[in-house]
């Protein structure tokens, strides 16, 4: 501009403006992003000092991407927070991770801030004091967002103690080819099941008609839950201070599965050895008809060097008993907030992003977990690019926790052992009425 006479407070404005175009030049748009403006042109970049430390510990889990790749998008994603990724052993380890984090949080030092966590450990973790009650945080409606199932897991003693994130439930696996044969109908009470099931075995067109898990391991009481739920019973009263264990619905429900052995017939005496591999090996080679298992299975049944079943396999919710419902145990991973943790308002905005829409479609897209909000089942990403996790909506919703007590590592073995002894005898109702009583020992 002619005639402009520049001032000593001109210089200062110019050199200032040419050291930001330095540093833009240098950092790029990100980086000029977080340049923030203190007053005039005293503009400084956002040093790391100048954001909140939080930590962050979980199980690791892998897929297109790790969770270290997401941690490290959020921190990218805004300047106020930075996580620090503490890597735990992955989930099939799960006693390691347990330790790990019962080591950390027993320090009530406040670190880790957020953790992930098994299902299962969330009323332990709670009533021990070491889980920050959420409510405040998320209120009923953002609650109602969720499979109502795994809100309920995430809560003991009436308080929200834990953020939904993924899920995982049984399932029933079937063979297409062999129910359009026989009926053309999946099946959906148990008699039904076994009826169906029975008819291809005798056809000779199924080695085993139903596969379950019926090791003395914690995947039994995952199929326990599950078969006592349909027929309207549970292994807790609502109040978790007593076993109901013994009554009928649940004698009814663990007597048809010592009777899938022993008197329909439609699952081999082997089924009390299996868990999971066990029993799925046999169905994607093309012996069985039907088969209770988690969602890990479908990829495989599709795959032609590990299976016989391809195109044939599809899967829909858990028979149920006359006049029931169908139920899933729920599987899956949840959020917490440690509640030593000093640096609350940062684990917050950590833990709603980590379970937002966006990245909960994330981890179903790249690391293959299903989504605690029904919502994201109709996503057109997710129909296109994972058809099979967009049909399990209707399996999800009917996912029911084990049973919700601090206690729950004590009450899983002595359930093991009875209902094990219940499957072997056929002493159905003494040996589970035997359990309600050490069961009530415990949680009394």
């Amino acid at each position: 501009m002619t005639g402009f006479k520049k001032t000593p407070a001109d210089s200062k404005m110019i050199s200032q403006s040419m050291m930001l175009d330095r540093r833009q030049l240098l950092l790029g748009a990100a980086g000029a992003a977080t340049l923030s403006v203190a007053s005039g042109f005293g503009i400084r970049p956002a040093r790391a000092a100048d954001r909140t430390e939080i930590s962050f510990a979980s199980a690791s889990f892998f897929g297109k991407e790790g969770l270290g790749d997401l941690v490290k998008a959020f921190n990218e994603s805004q300047s106020r927070v930075t996580v620090k990724f503490i890597e735990l052993p992955p989930p099939s380890s799960s006693t390691e991770v347990y330790q790990g984090l019962v080591q950390q949080l027993a320090r009530r030092n406040g670190t880790p801030d957020v953790f992930s966590q098994d299902v299962i450990w969330i009323a332990g973790f709670a009533a021990a004091g070491w889980a920050l009650p959420l409510d405040e945080y998320f209120p009923k409606d953002k609650r109602a967002e969720y499979f109502p199932g795994t809100v309920a897991a995430c809560t003991y003693g009436g308080k929200l103690t834990a953020l939904p994130w993924f899920v995982d439930s049984g399932m029933f696996y079937y063979r297409k080819d062999l129910v359009e044969k026989h009926g053309g109908k999946v099946p959906e009470t148990w008699a039904d099941m076994a009826t169906i099931a029975a008819e291809a075995q005798k056809a000779g067109d199924a080695k085993f008609g139903y596969l379950w898990q019926g090791k003395q391991a914690e995947v039994l009481i995952c199929d326990a839950v599950e078969i006592i739920a349909s027929n309207g019973g549970s292994i807790l009263s609502a109040d978790g201070k007593s076993s109901v264990i013994g009554d009928d619905a649940a004698v009814e429900a663990i007597q048809f599965l010592y009777d899938t052995i022993n008197k329909t017939k439609v699952s081999p005496q082997n089924v009390l050895s299996w868990d999971e591999e066990p029993s799925r090996q046999p169905f994607t080679s093309g012996e069985a008809m039907f088969m209770r298992n988690w969602s890990y299975v479908y990829p495989i049944a599709q795959d032609p060097k590990a299976s016989h079943v391809v195109d044939k396999v599809a899967v829909a919710p858990l028979p149920h008993f006359a006049g029931g419902k169908s139920a899933a145990c729920l599987g899956g991973y949840q959020l917490g907030i440690n509640a030593n943790s000093k640096k609350r308002e940062a684990a917050i905005e950590f833990l709603t992003w980590m379970s937002s829409p966006e990245t909960q479609t994330r981890l179903a897209l790249n690391f293959g977990l299903a989504p605690s909000r029904p919502a994201i089942f109709q996503d057109a990403k997710l129909k296109a690019e994972q058809p099979f996790m967009a049909s399990l909506q209707s399996v999800f919703t009917g996912a029911t926790p084990r049973p919700i007590t601090p206690q729950y590592a004590k009450v899983t073995l002595a359930l093991q052992s009875s209902i094990s002894k219940a499957l072997v005898s056929g002493n159905v109702k003494a040996e589970l009425q035997a359990a309600a009583t050490q069961i009530n020992k415990i949680v009394g």
